[in-house]
C-alpha cells in the first residue's frame, strides 16, 4: 500500500513569531460556558474549486497535504525562520473536512545536531540553517517517511533528510518521527554534470512500484532520481543516472517545488514557477505537465516538453491571493501557499489555500474567479419561550463560497466573542446557527455572522433574541 501526502519550503523573510499563529481572516471558535458544547450548524461539503478556510492557517508556507482515510486533514510545513519554535517542521489538522484549522506543533523541538554540524563546517565557522524546509510525507507499507530539507537560502548548499513514523496521530502512543539522517545534498553534480539544489522532495513511485523522488530549485531546474525501499534513501547510481524533468530555459531557471500525481493512467507534475517568499511583491504560479511514463518526458497542454521551457500556468495570482505556489495534492485536493493581500494587520501573510480540482480532457482545472463575500440578507430577530431553540440564518454570496461563523454580545454590542458554532462553508449560500436551549440568561443576547473568504471578511447587522418565560405570556 502507499500514497503520496506531501511537503513545504521557505518560510516569508522577516520574524515570523509564535505570536504570529494567529487566525486567518476569521478567529478560531471558542466554547463560552453559556452554551456548552460546539454545534455544528449544517454538513460540510468539499465543492469543486476554491475552499474557504478558517481558524489557524498562518504562517503556512507550502503545505504538505494529507487527508487521511479517519476524515483528519493535515498540513506540513516549513518551519518558522530564526528557530522559532525550534525551527522544525510545523504540523496543522482539521476535522471537518479542510474547514478550520488548529496549530499543532513542530515534528521536534529543535533541528537535529548533526544538520548544525555539517552546516558550521570542520572549522564551526559555516552559517547555519534558519529553519527547515520542504517536507514530504509518504506512506509506504505501514511506514511513514518524512523528507524535509535544510539550506543556506538562496544558495545550493543543502540537504534533504528522512525521518520516519508508525502513524501520524501526535496521540497515539507510538507517535515518533525518527530521524534516519541525510538522503540526497549538493552542490554535486547530477545527470551528468548538471548542478542542482536538493531541496523540496516530492515522492512517487512508478507504474512497477519503484520509488522515485522529483528534486531541485532553480539552477537546472528539476530532476528525478530513484530510491529504494524500505530504506526511502538513493538506489545505486541515482544521481548518475536522474532525468532532468523541467528547465524553464531562461536565466535563473525559476522553478521548484515538484510534486508528480498519478491519476487514470497519467502522471502530472505540479511545479512553482517565478518567485517566491517576496510577500505581496511574489510572482509564483503554480504551472503542469503530464506524462505517461513516471520518469517522462512531461508535456504541457500545447505539447512543449516541461524540459524545453514547457508548462502550462494552471494557478497564478488573482484578487487577494498571491504568489501561490508551493503546491502539493491529496485526494483530488491541490494544497498551496499564498500572500494574504486581504490581510491589513501583517500584508502578505504567507497563508493556507485550498482547492479541489476539477478536470477537463485530461487537464486539471481550478477557479480563479474573485468575488469578495456579500451578505445578501442578514439573520433576523428571534423570540422565542425559554429554553426553546432559537435559529438564525444569514444570506451571503461570494467566490470561493465563504465560510461562515458566528458571534455573540451579551452586553448591547460593546464586546463580542465567538459563538461555540461549528464554522461551515456556505455552499449553497446560507448558513444557519440554532442556539438549541436559549435560557432566560440569553435574553437580549445579539447575534451576527462573521462571513470570509480569501479576498475579504465581512460582518452581518446585529440579530436579537428575545427570550420570553416558559409557558408563560410576554416578559
Amino acid at each position: 500500500m502507499h500514497r503520496s501526502l506531501r511537503r513545504v519550503r521557505t518560510a516569508a523573510a522577516g520574524a515570523l513569531t509564535a505570536a504570529l499563529l494567529a487566525t486567518s481572516l476569521v478567529a478560531a471558535t471558542t466554547v463560552g460556558p453559556a452554551f456548552g458544547a460546539a454545534e455544528r450548524a449544517r454538513p460540510v461539503t468539499a465543492p469543486v474549486g476554491g475552499l474557504s478556510v478558517t481558524g489557524e492557517t498562518s504562517p503556512v508556507h507550502d503545505p504538505a497535504l494529507v487527508v487521511g482515510d479517519d476524515g483528519t486533514w493535515r498540513v506540513y510545513t516549513t518551519g518558522l525562520v530564526n528557530r522559532e519554535n525550534g525551527g522544525t517542521i510545523q504540523m496543522w489538522s482539521s476535522h471537518d473536512e479542510g474547514v478550520t484549522w488548529a496549530y499543532d506543533g513542530t515534528v521536534w523541538d529543535e533541528i537535529p545536531a548533526w544538520i548544525d554540524e555539517r552546516f558550521a563546517g570542520p572549522d564551526g565557522a559555516g552559517v547555519l540553517p534558519d529553519n527547515l524546509w520542504a517536507p514530504e510525507v509518504y506512506e509506504h507499507d505501514g511506514t511513514y517517511y518524512l523528507y524535509y530539507s535544510a539550506s543556506r537560502f538562496g544558495t545550493n548548499t543543502s540537504v534533504t533528510a528522512l525521518a520516519t513514523n508508525t502513524t501520524l496521530d501526535p496521540d497515539d502512543p507510538d507517535y515518533a518521527w525518527v530521524d534516519q539522517g541525510p538522503v540526497i545534498s549538493s552542490p554535486h553534480d547530477i545527470a551528468g554534470g548538471k548542478t542542482f539544489n536538493a531541496i523540496d522532495a516530492g515522492i512517487v513511485e512508478g507504474a512497477d512500484g519503484t520509488p522515485y523522488m522529483a528534486i531541485g530549485s532553480y539552477w537546472y531546474g528539476i530532476f528525478l532520481v530513484e530510491l529504494e525501499w524500505p530504506g526511502g534513501k538513493l538506489a545505486d547510481g541515482a544521481l548518475e543516472n536522474a532525468t532532468h524533468l523541467v528547465d524553464r530555459k531562461m536565466p535563473g531557471n525559476p522553478v521548484e517545488a515538484p510534486y508528480i500525481t498519478e491519476r487514470d493512467g497519467w502522471y502530472y507534475l505540479f511545479v512553482s514557477f517565478d518567485a517566491c517568499c517576496r510577500g505581496l511583491d511574489s510572482t509564483y504560479q503554480v504551472a503542469v505537465g503530464r506524462s505517461r511514463d513516471v520518469a517522462g518526458p512531461y508535456l504541457d497542454q500545447d505539447g512543449k516538453d516541461l524540459a524545453d521551457g514547457g508548462g502550462t500556468v494552471l494557478l497564478s495570482s488573482h484578487g487577494a491571493v498571491v504568489g501561490p505556489g508551493g503546491q502539493s495534492v491529496s485526494d483530488g485536493v491541490l494544497a498551496f501557499h499564498f500572500y494574504d493581500g486581504a490581510n491589513a494587520e501583517i500584508p502578505g501573510f504567507p497563508t493556507l489555500g485550498l482547492q479541489r480540482l476539477d478536470w477537463e480532457d485530461g487537464w486539471p482545472v481550478v477557479d480563479q474567479t474573485v468575488e469578495e463575500p456579500v451578505v445578501t440578507q442578514g439573520p433576523r430577530d428571534a423570540t422565542v419561550r425559554g429554553n426553546r431553540p432559537a435559529t438564525f440564518e444569514v444570506r451571503v454570496s461570494g467566490t470561493p463560497a465563504p465560510v461562515v461563523t458566528w458571534e455573540v454580545s451579551d452586553d448591547d454590542g460593546a464586546t463580542w466573542t465567538a459563538a461555540p458554532v461549528a464554522a461551515a462553508r456556505a455552499v449553497d449560500g446560507t448558513a444557519s446557527w440554532t442556539v438549541k436551549h436559549a435560557g432566560r440568561d440569553r435574553d437580549g443576547l445579539l447575534v451576527r455572522a462573521v462571513v470570509a473568504n480569501a479576498h475579504g471578511a465581512v460582518r452581518s447587522e446585529p440579530a436579537r433574541l428575545d427570550v420570553l418565560r416558559p409557558g408563560g405570556p410576554a416578559r
